[in-house]
């Protein structure tokens, strides 16, 4: 049989376009400014896309190691769920990743401009791939990205380590301190299976489960019954070592991982969470890298409903406790910190917000400077509150940021001088944009 020139040409442009990563692909600038009309503060609006873009969660890095560059993960322009950065400044946008990968649990370094992210797995079409985890060199990729010149991923990336198949995550990755190490949350069981659906069914997602834990007419028992239910299971923390790959056992604990962080000032310092997705017996824990001294970092009582714990300072743990259903707010809730060294906790602030149909609304997901004065966090209804942590006063920064499809996570930037979110205020909560707000200067002046 004789093949055409044009036969082998068009073979070749197949497999060429099988074959070509979008690593590097550069996007145009969509920033976009407005501002807020009640505050009057500047929204800073770094993707505008109809795609729907989620930062990190606020217990991650999420500003590049020169405070140039945000990490966030989307799927914009046909990509599937991939990594990107966009320039504060610029608003250019560059692709960081292709193909099978982990977008949940990104982890840049605090000390160079370096990515760690996982690969691999099973895929939706094609084989299953072994899984890795992979140190990005940003610098270089950046360089070529932005002058239209990206070479193939290889050329920017080192695989760290394969990770073994019988482990599936459970509560992500997180860069330790002196970045030596990284710890892993595994699954030592299968995943529970789902609970009932209510009928009809609510939306699916993230939509699903804040209607079920937000519903106020939900009985405490039944709701501590399904949560028991959800946060079933074996879990673990496994260390890897990121120069050699090796990995080690931290802990292994009888309830199912979520939230593994690391301190990011003090070596060797985890803290985890119990995952039923909604209220645990006892949320919080902390263990150290070599699996000494694991225990509960805040004993909570009965009818505290805590969540979104993450490092605050070198030596605190900020949290909330949660006020959205009447019963919650017999007790004292809010934004809260406590102590890793001495246990000691006080309640930072709270919000009275009135959701209608009898919910109570109030803070949800908070964040703290490193410096200890300044503490954040978003409400129910999508508004965003700066608490003065020396006098207690409650400062609205912006609102109307809708909470939909996802949560708006704000986290403080490493000077504590600007705020990140992801906002569904320009599409009415279908789908996320990133946006940056200045903290007001006199909140800064010592």
């Amino acid at each position: 049989m004789r093949v055409t020139a044009a036969v082998l040409a068009a073979l070749a442009a197949a497999a060429a376009s099988a074959s070509a990563s979008n690593v590097g692909r550069r996007l145009p600038s969509e920033r976009r400014t407005i501002v807020d009309e009640v505050t009057g503060a500047t929204l800073v609006f770094l993707t505008t896309d109809a795609a729907n873009d989620a930062k990190p969660y606020q217990t991650h890095t999420t500003w590049t190691a020169d405070g140039k560059w945000v990490i966030f993960r989307s799927d914009r322009a046909g990509s599937g769920p991939q990594a990107f950065l966009v320039n504060e400044g610029t608003g250019d946008i560059v692709q960081l990743t292709d193909g099978p990968t982990d977008t949940g649990s990104l982890n840049l370094s605090r000390k160079r401009n370096v990515l760690y992210y996982a690969r691999g797995g099973r895929r939706r079409e094609g084989p299953e791939t072994p899984r890795q985890l992979v140190e990005l060199r940003l610098d270089p990729l950046l360089a070529d990205a932005l002058a239209g010149t990206p070479k193939e991923p290889a050329a920017y990336e080192r695989v760290v380590a394969t990770l073994p198949a019988d482990l599936r995550d459970a509560g992500g990755f997180a860069l330790d301190a002196d970045e030596t190490q990284l710890y892993w949350g595994v699954s030592l069981d299968p995943a529970p299976p789902p609970g009932p659906r209510p009928s009809p069914p609510p939306a699916g997602g993230r939509r699903e489960i804040d209607d079920r834990n937000m519903d106020p007419k939900q009985d405490r028992e039944e709701s501590r019954r399904r949560f028991a239910e959800a946060g079933k299971g074996r879990g673990g923390i496994r260390s890897i070592d990121l120069q050699t790959g090796a990995i080690r056992t931290v802990v292994d604990v009888p309830l199912r991982m979520g939230h593994v962080q690391a301190n990011p000032w003090v070596p060797g310092e985890i803290v985890y969470c119990h995952e039923t997705t909604g209220d645990a017996p006892q949320r919080i824990w902390t263990v150290r890298a070599d699996g000494t001294g694991n225990r509960p970092l805040y004993a909570e009582l009965g009818d505290e409903w805590l969540t979104h714990e993450t490092f605050a300072t070198a030596d605190e743990v900020m949290f909330n406790l949660m006020g959205h259903l009447p019963w919650l707010r017999e007790r004292p809730t809010g934004v809260a910190v406590v102590s890793l060294r001495t246990g000691y906790m006080r309640i930072l602030g709270q919000i009275d917000e009135d959701m209608g149909g009898g919910r109570p609304g109030g803070l949800w997901h908070c964040n703290g400077t490193a410096d200890g004065r300044l503490a954040v966090a978003d409400s129910f209804k999508g508004d965003l509150y700066l608490i003065d942590r020396r006098s207690g006063a409650r400062t609205l920064l912006t609102g109307g940021h809708v909470m939909k499809p996802d949560h708006a996570h704000p986290i403080f930037s490493a000077d504590g001088r600007r705020v990140l979110l992801q906002s569904g205020r320009l599409t009415g909560g279908q789908s996320l944009d990133l946006v940056v707000v200045a903290v007001p200067p006199a909140l800064l002046e010592k």
